[in-house]
């Protein structure tokens, strides 16, 4: 048998190193380019050298590498943490007063999921909230806060991959965040559910005091759409605030990717049912937990967007290391690939 020796740190030319991407590792580069230790190299042609094929770049090899693992994750997670999230709505709208809106804060949460789903999870949602009261509704808050909590904190990481970025805070501070984020959740759906509230005590009253403007009962049912608003309104400040402090500032963009986690939610929960009916037939399958696993394939398909969402961000992140390389300091989203 003949054996070959190889100097050490020679690649076998079958063998590809994945280049990260991150905005980090871009404005490391730039670091080294500014120091005299790196040649400014990106491929060749108009197109290939575009601020758009250069994004897009990014978030392919970002969302393959690290989407259909984080989307497992995240689908295992939500299911998980989501019914320790109605108890602990339930416990904060207890504290508040509010207790008569505990089923009413399900119906809120799944409007934003397929009908499908939605069948599955209310009898066991409504069971859970009813079942618990006294000190047991508090414990079960309490454990419900650090079930979601892991939740949020797994898309801290998806984040923290796509920037690049080592932990940056103890776990303890990281667990407050993530207690405050459920909070801000639970009144951001108190929100959303007077708003509803308000939408439909105004349509009764227009149609029943005011008949020749029935018209605009039209225009406040697609004021329906303010869930969907608070459905953006609340991925944004998720991003906001578990991007890494590093590229939390303006120049780095929120919107693009909480904008497309927002339609992609919108579009898998109009499009699953239809393609359910059409092309797969889970009871031949699973039997009985059918419905728990459309369930779970939903938020797996939610969880692909989070990370598409939260790659796309990183891809527009140029940091000012990364502008003074390319020539391009105040240019949001260009720079080399």
């Amino acid at each position: 048998m003949r054996v070959e020796e190889h100097p050490l740190g020679e690649q076998d030319g079958h063998a590809r190193v994945l280049e990260d991407l991150s905005p980090e590792a871009r404005r490391k580069r730039a670091l080294r380019w500014r120091a005299g230790l790196e040649e400014q190299v990106g491929p060749d042609g108009r197109f290939w050298a575009s601020r758009v094929y250069r994004v897009v770049s990014r978030v392919w090899h970002g969302a393959w590498n690290d989407g259909f693992i984080h989307a497992g994750n995240l689908a295992y997670m939500a299911i998980l943490a989501l019914f320790p999230f109605f108890v602990t709505v339930a416990a904060i709208f207890a504290l508040l007063g509010e207790e008569a809106q505990r089923q009413a804060s399900v119906q809120a949460f799944l409007v934003a999921v397929p009908p499908v789903v939605a069948r599955v999870l209310e009898p066991v949602a409504s069971d859970v909230i009813v079942a618990r009261s006294g000190w047991l509704l508090w414990a079960g808050g309490l454990v419900g806060l650090w079930t979601v909590g892991s939740l949020i904190e797994t898309i801290r990481d998806i984040l923290r991959r796509a920037y690049g970025t080592p932990p940056a805070q103890a776990f303890w501070r990281h667990r407050l965040v993530s207690t405050g984020v459920i909070v801000a959740a639970v009144v951001a759906l108190l929100i959303s559910l007077f708003a509803q509230v308000a939408i439909g005590t105004a349509e009764q009253v227009i149609e029943a005091w005011f008949p020749r403007a029935s018209g605009w009962t039209s225009t406040l049912a697609t004021s329906r759409i303010v869930p969907a608003l608070l459905l953006y309104g609340a991925l944004y400040a998720l991003f906001y605030t578990l991007t890494p402090a590093a590229y939390r500032a303006r120049r780095y963009p929120k919107w693009p990717g909480a904008l497309l986690v927002s339609l992609w939610w919108i579009a898998v929960m109009i499009a699953l049912p239809w393609v359910l009916a059409r092309f797969f037939t889970y009871d031949l399958t699973y039997g009985s937990l059918a419905g728990v696993m459309i369930a779970l394939f939903f938020f797996w398909l939610v969880g692909l967007g989070m990370v598409v969402g939260a790659e796309l961000n990183a891809a527009l992140a140029v940091t000012p290391e990364e502008g003074e390389m390319i020539g391009q300091p105040g240019r949001i989203g260009a720079g080399p690939a």
